[in-house]
């Protein structure tokens, strides 16, 4: 294994006989949500700037419903044996999900500083409003269950 340097301090892990090829271009630290990824940008084609995430440089692009995994959910450990492809579906089945309420189907909010409970109606999240307690936005979502159905409503966190 060894280190390629990027961008804001950042190294990537990449496996031996793969540094000498990606160590000829410079890399950046991009950050997705609240991941690291290695990228680089590609020459121009038509007047439109690309960019290839180094993932994808070693594994190749995917066919449409395909995307790379990193299975240890860090996007700068882009050793092959860290590598997966997946559907989108699978590669979310590993995302680390935060529980911050010890209730089913409320989390806090940060922006507005206050406590949300949410529901899933056949896959489409509902917003069932912003509470000042984790304990009434509870009982927002208890109501909702009760009026709508237990069957149809499945809590998401």
């Amino acid at each position: 294994m060894k280190e390629i340097s990027l961008t804001q301090s950042k190294v990537a892990l990449v496996d031996d006989d793969m540094f000498e090829e990606l160590n000829k271009y410079k890399w950046y630290a991009h950050k997705r949500v609240s991941i690291f990824y290695a990228a680089r940008c590609l020459p121009r084609e038509g007047g439109k700037q690309r960019m290839i995430s180094m993932h994808e440089m070693i594994l190749g692009k995917q066919p449409d419903n395909y995307e790379i995994d990193h299975k240890d959910g860090n996007g700068l450990n882009n050793q092959r044996d860290n590598l997966r492809i997946v559907t989108h579906r699978q590669n979310g089945q590993n995302r680390h999900q935060i529980k911050a309420s010890k209730y089913p189907g409320i989390y806090f909010h940060k922006p507005s500083r206050s406590w949300c409970g949410r529901i899933s109606i056949s896959g489409k999240r509902k917003c069932l409003g912003y509470f000042k307690t984790e304990k009434e936005a509870f009982q927002s979502y208890r109501n909702a269950v009760k009026n709508i159905g237990e069957s149809v409503i499945s809590g998401i966190f």
